[in-house]
């Protein structure tokens, strides 16, 4: 996998290189200090990720992200900046990640972990090769802060909207991707996607309920919800659980 770092700060620009080449086998490519000489480079070459600071010369991180997003082959976007009210917008440009500065290391191994996963499983010929529990953590929004979550402390998502709701023991949080997205980066041996609006961990599941036209619903351990299984997954999700 092969990444471009835009930041015009030399130390930050050095420090994220080498948390990438300490946590990850992504080869930075190069580093720029400046917009316009990032959008000069893609006319010839095409990285996998751009990790890009906000606020750089000539032709800002936001504003170069509007012109990538209409690429035919879009690299990941991974924006780096000291101000977390950029993150919406960053969203909308369907940013990969939103890291804060200063770095946390772990913060940012977590990314490239998920990064590197999600790379390989855009390959056909990776996807053969990639253990079902490669994704172990995804990052989630609340009360304005990113918080990591690990993917066995997920009971369910469901949809909203543009966004995805993911529910843990004691906590709801909001990723900017569809429940589409979010089931595809999904170890498809842990999720589920049971109806349109909802995917669950068949882990968590502690007791199926027969429903009406011969469907179910879905309960959990020490957790109120009910999660439906539509007609449409109904015979499948009863060959999935050997019922």
């Amino acid at each position: 996998m092969k990444a471009i770092i835009v930041e015009d700060e030399i130390p930050a620009q050095k420090e994220l290189q080498y948390l990438i080449e300490t946590h990850s086998q992504i080869d930075v490519l190069a580093c720029f200090e400046d917009g316009l000489e990032v959008l000069k480079y893609l006319q010839d070459h095409e990285p996998d990720a751009i990790f890009l600071d906000i606020n750089i010369p000539s032709l800002d991180g936001m504003m170069l992200a509007g012109h990538i997003s209409k690429f035919e082959t879009k690299p990941a976007i991974i924006f780096t900046t000291a101000y977390k009210e950029h993150a919406v917008k960053a969203f909308e440009l369907e940013a990969f990640d939103y890291i804060l500065k200063p770095y946390s290391e772990k913060r940012v191994a977590a990314m490239l972990s998920k990064l590197e996963a999600h790379f390989l499983r855009g390959n056909d010929q990776a996807v053969k090769q990639l253990p079902t529990n490669v994704i172990q953590r995804i990052n989630g929004w609340k009360d304005d802060k990113i918080y990591v979550i690990p993917v066995e402390d997920i009971y369910y998502a469901e949809a909203s909207e543009k966004h995805t709701l993911i529910y843990t023991r004691d906590d709801v949080y909001s990723i900017p991707s569809t429940i589409s997205v979010f089931q595809a980066e999904m170890p498809e041996d842990l999720f589920y996607r049971c109806h349109r609006s909802y995917s669950v961990n068949i882990t968590k599941i502690h007791e199926i309920v027969p429903w009406f036209h011969n469907t179910y619903l879905l309960k959990f351990h020490q957790f109120k919800a009910e999660i439906p299984v539509s007609r449409g997954k109904a015979k499948e999700f009863k060959q999935l659980m050997r019922l």
